[in-house]
C-alpha cells in the first residue's frame, strides 16, 4: 500500500490568490500516477500530483503530459471522465463510503459520495465552491505531448457528510487517477495499484493511506 504524507501549510488558505498557490506547492515533492492496471495506449501519459492542506481547505495540483487531448464538458457534474481527466478519491476513517473528485483539463468538476459505484452527486451549489485554475498547452501537428496542469482548492465544507474543522491527525484513505474514456486511445492510471479484471476505479480496498501531518 502506498502512503502519502500530506503536509500542513500555515499560509495555505481558501482565499489565496493563484500566485500564492504556486508558492504553496514550490517546496512539495511530486508523486506519480504511474500504475497502469489495464494497459491500453502505446504511450503512457506522464502524470504527477502534489497535495497540501491548510486551516480551511485541501490543495491539490496535477501536471499532465499526454498523447491525446479532449476537453468538452463544461457543466458541473458532467461526465468529465470522458475527457482528459484527473481524479482524487478520499474516504475518512473506516466507514466504507468515500468522496470522488473528478476534473477535466478545463477544471469542470464531478463530485459524488457513496460506497462503490453507488454515487450520490453532490449539489452543484456546494461543488461550485471548489476553486480551479490551470494552464493548457495543446500540441499542434506532430509536436507532442499535450501538456496541462490543474490546481484545485477544496474547502472543508465540500465534505458535506462530515463535520470537518481540521484535517490534522485525521485518518484517511484515497487514490489518484488519470483517465479519458473518449480519447482516441483510452488509458487508466492510478497512484496506488489496483488488481481487477476490468477498469474500475471504485475499489476502495485498493486505496492508499493518507496521513495529514
Amino acid at each position: 500500500m502506498n502512503v502519502l504524507n500530506v503536509p500542513y501549510v500555515a499560509t495555505a488558505l481558501y482565499n489565496n490568490s493563484p500566485d500564492a498557490l504556486s508558492g504553496i506547492f514550490s517546496s512539495i515533492e511530486p508523486d506519480k500516477i504511474a500504475n497502469e492496471p489495464w494497459p491500453g495506449t502505446d504511450i503512457r501519459p506522464e502524470v504527477t500530483f502534489k497535495m497540501a492542506y491548510g486551516d480551511d481547505a485541501l490543495f491539490l495540483k496535477f501536471d499532465v503530459k499526454e498523447k491525446h487531448f479532449r476537453a468538452v464538458h463544461k457543466q458541473i457534474n458532467d461526465a468529465v471522465y470522458e475527457d482528459s481527466c484527473v481524479e482524487f478519491f478520499i474516504g475518512f476513517e473506516e466507514e466504507g463510503a468515500y468522496y470522488n473528485f473528478e476534473f477535466n483539463a478545463l477544471g469542470t468538476p464531478l463530485v459524488g459520495y457513496g460506497k462503490g459505484k453507488e454515487r450520490i452527486w453532490v449539489d452543484p451549489s456546494i461543488v461550485s465552491t471548489i476553486k480551479r485554475t490551470g494552464l493548457i498547452n495543446v500540441a499542434e501537428g506532430d509536436v507532442l505531448p499535450h501538456q496541462w496542469d490543474l490546481t484545485v482548492v477544496i474547502p472543508f465544507k465540500v465534505f458535506h457528510n462530515h463535520h470537518i474543522t481540521t484535517l490534522q491527525d485525521l485518518k484517511a484513505w484515497g487514490n489518484f487517477y488519470k483517465c479519458g474514456d473518449e480519447l482516441a486511445e483510452q488509458h487508466f492510471l492510478c497512484w496506488n495499484n489496483i488488481i481487477a479484471d476490468e477498469p474500475n476505479f471504485h475499489l476502495p480496498q485498493y486505496f492508499g493511506e493518507l496521513n495529514f501531518n
